[in-house]
């Protein structure tokens, strides 16, 4: 049976055998995740920020790491032509498609990582980037291959945030001898969880706000709007990425 034309106790089945969901969806008045601990999650982050996305009429999107399809949806709900949700867990593939069929969106989902997206062979006008930077080992790496392979114009990062809120200013460059930037709240701090984090053993890496900033900055993106605690919305620049000029220190 097509997932549009369930009824409302088949589609609660279906949820239940599809869970546990992260993303908290209304599926035609079932919930996908309504005991989430952070509340009716993403939407209470969604409605923070959705007055700084664009009409997306005519445009493309790409979702990294769509989870259970929340933001795919309302990309598509905003007039994008084209979405293209990813996410190497196949699990929250799977519910992804389920809450688009069922809300009756054309969204194309795969199982793919955000370290492998030079597979996909197209860029977007806007890409997705929520909450994913601190599931990874290797952070930098997947901001490189965003801008490099599949961000045309927009990106819209997220990260969860912890340590200091301040932004220092930062100079091009400094004296092997000169150490005391590095004890400064708003210098740019990475902190590595070996273990878990809200017992999750995928949180690898937390940034700071300035490091947020600074990794934006190395990847090659220019910070347009903050629109909210923890996310970005930013512009592609040219260059080559993560690279370093030896007479001036990092890109500004």
């Amino acid at each position: 049976m097509i997932a549009a034309e369930l009824s409302t106790d088949e589609i609660r089945q279906r949820v239940e055998a599809l869970g546990p969901w992260f993303h908290n969806i209304d599926l035609k008045g079932v919930r996908t995740a309504p005991a989430h601990f952070l509340g009716d999650y993403p939407a209470v982050k969604w409605h923070r920020f959705a007055d700084a996305i664009p009409d997306l009429r005519g445009h493309s999107v790409l979702d990294v790491g769509c989870n259970g399809g929340f933001y795919s949806i309302e990309m598509k709900r905003r007039g994008a032509k084209r979405v293209l949700g990813i996410d190497s867990d196949a699990d929250y593939v799977a519910q992804a498609r389920f809450a688009a069929e069922v809300n009756q969106v054309d969204i194309e989902f795969r199982q793919l990582s955000v370290y492998d997206v030079e597979n996909i062979g197209e860029k977007f006008d806007l890409v997705l980037f929520m909450g994913v930077l601190y599931h990874l080992r290797h952070p930098l790496l997947a901001l490189d291959l965003i801008h490099e392979y599949v961000a045309a114009d927009l990106l819209v990062f997220q990260s969860m945030v912890r340590g200091s809120r301040d932004v220092e200013p930062i100079e091009s460059n400094y004296n092997f001898w000169e150490t005391v930037q590095f004890d400064q709240p708003g210098y740019p701090k990475l902190h590595f969880i070996e273990h878990r984090y809200a017992d999750d053993p995928t949180n690898w890496w937390v940034p700071n706000r300035a490091c947020v900033e600074a990794m934006l900055r190395s990847a090659g993106f220019a910070i347009s709007v903050h629109p909210e605690d923890e996310v970005y919305i930013c512009r592609r620049v040219g260059g080559r990425i993560g690279t370093k000029s030896k007479e001036t220190g990092p890109t500004p």
